[in-house]
């Protein structure tokens, strides 16, 4: 590749002014581009170094340093274009040579997406919770699947409204994923963007174009009859027990799986539980114990688990659903999901559908139908989003007035 500048003669003013024109070729290419704004005589252009001498002194100034600054710019980018091109293994053309150099992007030589995505992963390590941080190396798995399945090369500046159709069409046609997986990895990769962004790692806000509708799902939770069944049965094995108690302590605090694996003894007072949160970071939350959260953190005082038995969420959610099928939670339980438009219903036994997650919104849930007020049911879990919880709060509705349905429609009117 070479880059030149020369005058244009053909285009002479009446002062004798002409437009300096850019010359680019490669690969048996040529392009022709004219400087914006830059103009100069004969007389004060030099053609061996390309550039707008300074005028006598006797001479009117004419712009020589604002020109050549913007000849030098122009220079800059179409290398920094083919410097780019040639790092990536890229085969240029006129039209892409084009396309970049008339976008003022500034082509990044130094910041890879997924190296920079590496550096998100590590540098907020320390501030996301484990969920959140398993959620951003899943997308990040996915998209090195895309570019390696599609050949579709993912830089910073191929992030557009084209890279988001392919990405949708592949998440629905090959990973056949459902509408709101796809929107939460969207959501993943519009945080990174922005993180990048904020560090100057690129200047393309064409991600900000990307929306995916989500569809409501399911709340599954244990209802009060299903969580002290569960909670009551006994287990053969140790294994099972304690993951058994780990999971209804959630149930009976509304803690995240997160908050609990963090719990020390030193959190835990006669009648409540004073945590930082880790999703939030809310330090000295309090948490009210039951009955039934004291009887499980009793029964560990003073032993290797106080205060109480956690492992792996891996494991965890495995042992649990096994747990769940052992106590017979096994009522039938439809789950709808959308791929793409496609409607796709599923039934299985609930067990199935139990994860660590699903003691949150049991707490949430069943606090709600028992009669407790919405704003001491959202103080004790932190619920921000007033959307997210108005999902319980539709649910425990439902489940009274069945109730009413239930109790008062046996009497003949």
């Amino acid at each position: 590749m070479q880059v030149s500048f020369s005058l244009r003669k053909d285009k002479k003013d009446k002062q004798g002014l002409m437009p300096v024109r850019m010359h680019i070729t490669f690969g048996g290419e040529n392009i022709r581009k004219v400087v914006k704004g830059v103009k100069s005589t004969q007389k004060h252009w030099r053609d061996r170094e390309q550039r707008i001498k300074a005028p006598l002194k006797s001479e009117s100034y004419n712009y020589h340093i604002e020109y050549n600054e913007i000849i030098d710019d122009y220079e800059k980018r179409v290398k920094n274009i083919f410097r780019y091109i040639l790092l990536n293994k890229l085969e240029p053309t006129k039209e892409y040579i084009i396309e970049k150099f008339e976008s003022g992007i500034e082509v990044s030589l130094t910041h890879e997406f997924f190296d920079c995505y590496n550096e998100f992963l590590e540098k907020d390590r320390n501030q996301k919770a484990e969920r959140t941080l398993k959620g951003y190396t899943t997308v990040l798995n996915f998209l090195q699947e895309f570019e390696n399945e599609t050949g579709f090369k993912i830089r910073f500046e191929t992030i557009t409204l084209d890279f988001f159709e392919q990405l949708r069409d592949y998440a629905f046609e090959n990973k056949k994923l459902s509408t709101n997986y796809f929107s939460k990895i969207i959501t993943v990769i519009k945080t990174f963007m922005t993180w990048s962004f904020e560090r100057d790692y690129h200047t393309n806000l064409e991600y900000k174009k990307f929306k995916s509708k989500e569809h409501e799902i399911e709340v599954i939770y244990l209802t009060m009859e299903e969580l002290l069944k569960l909670y009551s049965h006994e287990f053969e094995t140790k294994r099972l027990e304690h993951v058994r108690d780990v999971y209804c302590f959630g149930c009976f605090t509304g803690l995240r799986y997160s908050d609990i694996k963090l719990l020390k003894p030193s959190n835990v007072f006669d009648e409540y539980l004073k945590v930082t949160i880790v999703k939030t970071k809310q330090t000295d939350h309090k948490i009210p114990l039951n009955k039934y959260s004291k009887e499980l953190l009793e029964k560990y005082r003073d032993t290797i688990y106080e205060p109480l038995p956690v492992i792996s969420s891996q494991k965890f959610n495995k042992y649990l659903k096994e747990c769940c099928e052992l106590a017979e939670i096994d009522t039938p339980t439809t789950i709808t999901r959308y791929i793409g438009n496609k409607r796709i219903d599923k039934t299985v036994p609930k067990y199935e559908l139990i994860t660590s997650h699903t003691a949150r919104k049991t707490f949430v849930t069943n606090s709600l139908i028992l009669g407790m007020k919405e704003m001491v049911v959202r103080n004790i879990t932190g619920h921000r989003k007033e959307e997210s919880f108005r999902r319980y709060v539709k649910i425990a509705e439902d489940f009274k007035k069945q109730e009413m349905d239930n109790t008062w429609g046996k009497f003949p009117g």
